[in-house]
């Protein structure tokens, strides 16, 4: 390989740019990988995930006594996505294709490469109206053992091997500003050099120009993601008709490095962004105490168990229930007015239910260890697990008292003095009458019910119900939940083989695109709505496919 010239140019170190540049390597081609960021950020914002992954019909949801297939995943997809435009015929043959990807060769391809699961399967995004609507019907939602990191290690691998032989050169601190076109087909890329820098991985690095760049290829497959950290795009891109005014106040669940950048430059060279509308944000965002990069939120995963208040102490009525439907409940707490809504709970829930999104704030899994697992998740007496209990003690968001008056106290600082304590109570008193036997006309405590009927969740992840105004189930808990920033689900308009399509329908020559920055695969394949471990799935699967594709002479 020349210092400037490839069969491919993959622009972004992300998980659908390494996957993309693995296969490119196993079919001999030579490629330069650059990436805006520093060497020790080579994984993007996957590094920082929790490696769930959506998979069909495999031995972990068998042994759980999970009976799925590829017709009840599609259906769950379909009537998640919705898909209603003209412009929606290209994801939806992306989610066909990866529904069939996920229900056959995705796990034994990944198992052959060395990924393994935690054996719970966890149920994510529930649903919770009819069969044919939105959700899961079933737990999909697969941990792979290494969380993010244990996702990426095996792609870093890959590359990195083919690094080794002389096939990969990476090239870290190479800012792409223009995609290189003659005669209306990609020839290659150029940009600034940056200057090195040392910030720890995910923090906000510098963008001082240092020096100028040209490489040159026949094809150039664009994987650098999606908006999530770049706010001012999140706010123009926002569905105002569908969700009403996006917040002014926001916390950030990926880096800042989730720019946005390279979609304007797509564009420019012939690219054709669709379904710029639809966007993936999260309700139960906390401030991280401990922040990593620009206004650091974390995501709380919840169990079906803690009560969600709006801003003034109104309980959010079904589906707007934890896990069930997350843009749903978007609406919802926007249309109050305010930007910010309230769980409550106790410590049995915390314990139980109550986990954190990512990487870094699930060690036990991350390191993949048994014995810390069974430590940090079962054997902790009434502690939940050392990240959680780290949040409660120093997180902003979080209040704990011994009694309910001290509880809205704490919230009423917080937050506004909103919450009335007897109005609250009354809804609190409600739900606790409902306790004492296995009968419910609560659709929450029925959900509960419901969840504890698979062993899975039984076990790890729902509390026994008790009731929460009992002083023996103190301490009483509330959390503050933000609006959290997280995936595009529109993007660059792409065919099977991850190949721009243009404005007039015809595949740009040269021009690709694979992962986030293409909706996960032909400009949206999830629709409206999101199935969880679809997101991993989707840079894998479209990379996978943008690595493959004949396209790539």
């Amino acid at each position: 390989m020349t210092n400037n010239s490839a069969d491919a140019i993959v622009v972004g170190a992300g998980l659908a740019g390494l996957a993309a540049a693995a296969e490119l390597g196993d079919r001999g081609k030579k490629v330069i990988v650059v990436d805006q960021e520093p060497a020790h950020f080579l994984g993007g914002q996957a590094f920082w995930s929790l490696g769930g992954l959506f998979m069909v019909d495999t031995p972990e949801q068998r042994r759980m006594g999970i009976k799925d297939s590829y017709d009840l995943a599609l259906r769950d997809w379909m009537g998640s996505a919705q898909f209603d435009r003209d412009e929606d015929a290209w994801p939806r043959k992306w989610a066909e294709a990866y529904v069939e990807f996920a229900a056959g060769e995705m796990r034994p391809w990944l198992h052959d490469m060395g990924l393994r699961w935690f054996p719970i399967v966890g149920w994510a995004e529930r649903g919770g109206s009819y069969a044919d609507g939105h959700g899961n019907s079933v737990p999909r939602f697969h941990i792979t053992w290494g969380t993010g990191p244990g996702v990426l290690e095996h792609f870093k691998r890959r590359v990195r091997e083919h690094v080794s032989n002389g096939l990969v050169e990476l090239k870290f601190r190479h800012q792409v500003s223009h995609i290189i076109m003659q005669n209306s087909a990609a020839k290659g890329v150029s940009g600034e050099v940056l200057a090195d820098d040392t910030a720890p991985q995910g923090a906000k690095t510098n963008r001082d120009e240092v020096g100028e760049f040209e490489f040159y290829a026949p094809a150039v497959i664009v994987t650098s993601g999606g908006i999530g950290g770049n706010f001012e795009m999140v706010r123009k891109s926002w569905p105002r008709d569908r969700l009403g005014e996006p917040p002014k106040d926001m916390v950030a669940g990926v880096p800042f490095h989730v720019d946005g950048r390279m979609i304007g430059i797509s564009e420019k060279a012939g690219g054709h962004v669709i379904n710029g509308d639809r966007m993936w944000h999260y309700t139960e965002g906390v401030r991280n105490w401990n922040p990593i990069w620009p206004s650091h939120g974390i995501r709380i995963l919840p169990g079906p168990s803690s009560m969600w208040f709006d801003a003034e102490g109104n309980r959010l009525k079904p589906p707007c229930l934890p896990g069930f439907d997350t843009l749903r409940t978007l609406k919802e707490i926007l249309k109050t007015g305010h930007e910010y809504s309230w769980f409550v709970l106790t410590q049995k829930v915390i314990k139980k239910e109550f986990a954190l999104s990512g990487s870094e704030q699930n060690p036990d899994m991350t390191d993949g260890g048994w014995k810390e697992v069974l430590f940090q998740r079962i054997l902790t007496g009434s502690k939940a697990t050392a990240p959680v209990e780290a949040f409660k003690e120093h997180g902003e968001d979080f209040i704990v008292a011994n009694t309910l008056t001290e509880l809205v106290n704490g919230m009423n600082h917080l937050g506004g003095g909103l919450i009335d304590e007897a109005h609250l109570r009354a809804q609190i008193e409600a739900r606790d009458s409902q306790i004492d036997n296995p009968f419910t006309k609560d659709a929450q405590m029925a959900a509960i019910l419901a969840a504890r009927n698979y062993r899975g969740d039984k076990l790890i992840r729902t509390a026994k119900p008790h009731r929460f105004l009992d002083p023996a189930n103190c301490p009483l808990i509330a959390v503050k939940l933000h609006v959290l920033t997280r995936k595009t689900l529109g993007g660059l308009q792409t065919n099977l083989d991850s190949q721009m399509v243009g404005a007039d329908g015809q595949v740009v020559p040269g021009l690709f695109a694979a992962g986030e920055v293409a909706g996960f695969g032909g400009g949206g394949y999830h629709g409206y709505n999101a199935l969880e471990g679809s997101f991993l799935g989707g840079c894998i699967f479209s990379g996978r496919n943008a690595g493959r594709s004949r396209a790539v002479a």
